[in-house]
């Protein structure tokens, strides 16, 4: 059975949203008109990629469009969120090495065919996991690094190559990143019931259709995560992806 699509959902959609926006306000917990305005662009984007997504999937030139936008919306969103200056676009880097591999490798094997309507949610959960990997470890592995800016100095007092010492002070708290991931494969099942899963069940699948897809997709997240946080952390540790420029920062 489906959510049906009425006056009631919208009502109860509304209550939601304004007592996420009322418990972060009572509880200060900061991002109040965040969460409202983040709920507010979902329901705007997701009414609008409702209505494109049924134009998108009959011709590859726009099917292909359409995830390329994907693409560079996941960058943006998550270069910006790691820093201000202009290394942002280097998250680039993380997501597409994670997410395009493991796209390319299900379609080679078969097991996701070239069809919008199949293409376009898998390649969206997994540019979706890798944004968050992405974001996690790099501002962690950032912030880290100006928290322990002592440490770093100590490394390369001690005779250790920029790369090397960075990498030291920022490879615990960017691993970190890791571990939304794996807490929810770990518990899949018994502690929660993840979209992909809940999905094909309301679909009219059937629990075990669903549990292989939801498996495939945890599966497949854990390698793109994994490969994202790895990327991120390199370009971290090798100055690409900064807050201050490197001048600055080493010559102080």
């Amino acid at each position: 059975m489906l959510l049906p699509v009425n006056t009631t959902l919208g009502i109860v959609l509304a209550v939601l949203l304004v007592a996420a926006v009322a418990i972060a306000a009572l509880a200060r917990l900061g991002h109040t008109w965040a969460i409202a305005v983040a709920g507010l662009r979902a329901a705007a984007q997701l009414a609008a990629v409702s209505y494109l997504i049924g134009w998108v999937v009959h011709a590859l030139p726009r099917l292909m469009a359409f995830l390329v936008l994907m693409f560079a919306v996941a960058v943006r969103t998550a270069g910006r969120r790691i820093t201000r200056n202009h290394t942002w676009w280097w998250a680039a880097a993380p997501i597409a090495v994670g997410v395009v591999p493991v796209v390319g490798l299900l379609l080679l094997t078969g097991l996701v065919p070239a069809r919008g309507l199949t293409l376009i949610p898998v390649t969206g959960i997994l540019i979706g996991g890798a944004l968050t990997a992405t974001v996690l470890a790099g501002r962690r592995a950032l912030d880290e690094l100006e928290t322990r800016r002592g440490e770093f100095e100590a490394g390369l007092a001690l005779g250790l190559l920029d790369r090397d010492a960075r990498m030291e002070v920022a490879r615990p708290a960017a691993s970190d990143a890791l571990l939304p991931g794996l807490d929810q494969t770990r518990t899949v099942g018994l502690v929660t019931l993840p979209g992909a899963f809940v999905g094909m069940l309301l679909g009219g699948a059937s629990p075990v259709q669903a549990g292989a897809v939801q498996l495939f997709v945890l599966v497949a997240l854990l390698a793109v995560q994994a490969t994202a946080c790895a990327v991120v952390l390199e370009l971290v540790a090798r100055g690409r992806l900064h807050r201050v420029p490197l001048a600055t920062a080493e010559g102080e």
